[in-house]
């Protein structure tokens, strides 16, 4: 969902437009890279992170080694991103793939072509940058290796479907069913913990400190890539406000994974962390270079294909990371939305209902 208006091509359109050597299109959104203001909102985001990485804590000398490698390919990641965009934006306005800003109805902005499912390129770059990572990253024999494949098969399963969606137009109960295949590789490779301790307060009425919950655990994690998968989906309407809300999670997610990784001594937690920060960084990093086209005033759209992949991917680092629980915090906006826009399309429901009924009365009178 976006502040957009797709356009119609139909056949009959398609046959006048070849008929008809005189062009009739109306403009294109020129595409203007927001440049200034991306550096400034990456300062913004990233000093609290840099600054735990190399000042606040001692983080063992090969781990942050991996971690500034992903960053370095993450940083390569935004180039290629940035370059790409203006390409890929002549070939989806060939195959009519753009809308209208409805934000701007009634202005010279209104009338422009944008640039529709841009979102295909972060998805792309990303799982390139994952590949080239994980070649130099991981060894055969690597424990990680198995939940890593399956994460970005999940991650790649998922942006397929969210550009199918923007090319077919796929109805909202479709929609919801999508990411539940689509995060099966995720929890069929799953070897971490299905566990949850019991606050304080009600330890003496249960009886146990820690709580087993064995597949209602997964189910709770199929549920959780459901939800952030069509929350940012949902949450959206705005120019920059689906990019923008991911670059602000992605930076909360890559603050809670060093201070994770700072405070345990355990390898293994903090090999869950730092495998989180291998698929955020590059995310963060794709998502501002799309951001610079898709801040107001948008020169591009990211599509059901961005949301998507942007939601697959953070339910993808929550759930292998170890820490799904503490992502719904991160999502708390989105949480907050559900109801809200579930509550107001009952009431819309209910007042159209009310007013078709009396229409149809008035008819019969």
């Amino acid at each position: 969902m976006a502040a957009r208006k797709r356009a119609l091509a139909d056949a009959s359109a398609t046959e006048h437009k070849s008929q008809d050597p005189t062009p009739t299109e109306p403009p294109t959104a020129p595409l203007n890279s927001k440049s200034g203001f991306i550096l400034k909102l990456s300062l913004l985001l990233l000093s609290p992170y840099l600054y735990l990485i190399f000042h606040h804590y001692k983080i063992d000398r090969d781990l942050k080694k991996s971690i500034l490698v992903n960053a370095g390919v993450s940083l390569a990641g935004f180039f290629v991103t940035r370059k790409m965009i203006p390409v890929a934006s002549k070939y989806v306005l060939r195959r009519n793939l753009f809308g209208y800003d409805i934000n701007k109805r009634g202005t010279y902005g209104g009338t422009l072509r944008v640039p529709e499912s841009l979102g295909i390129v972060v998805g792309i770059v990303f799982l390139v940058l994952a590949i080239l990572f994980q070649y130099s990253n991981f060894t055969s024999d690597s424990n990680w290796l198995v939940e890593y494949n399956a994460a970005l098969a999940s991650i790649c399963f998922m942006t397929l479907l969210g550009f199918v969606d923007d090319v077919l137009d796929v109805p909202w109960r479709v929609k919801l069913l999508l990411p539940s295949f689509a995060t099966l590789p995720l929890l069929m490779a799953y070897a971490g913990h299905t566990t949850i301790v019991i606050p304080k307060p009600l330890i003496s009425y249960i009886g146990l400190e820690v709580l087993d919950l064995g597949w209602i655990y997964k189910l709770y994690m199929g549920l959780l890539a459901v939800f952030c998968t069509n929350s940012i989906n949902i949450h959206a309407g705005l120019n920059g406000l689906e990019v923008g809300q991911t670059v602000v999670i992605a930076s909360a997610i890559l603050i809670h994974n060093i201070m994770q990784i700072g405070a345990s001594t355990d390898p293994e937690y903090k090999q869950a962390h730092a495998f989180s920060i291998y698929l955020v960084q590059p995310l963060l990093a794709t998502s501002l270079a799309l951001l610079s086209y898709n801040w107001y005033p948008s020169s591009v759209f990211v599509g059901d294909t961005y949301t998507y992949f942007a939601g697959m991917t953070m339910a993808v680092v929550g759930i292998l990371g170890h820490f799904s629980e503490t992502l719904l915090i991160f999502f708390a906006p989105q949480v907050l939305n559900f109801p809200y826009r579930s509550l107001s399309c009952r009431v819309w429901f209910h007042v159209h209902d009310i007013v078709s009924l009396g229409l149809i009365l008035r008819l019969d009178s």
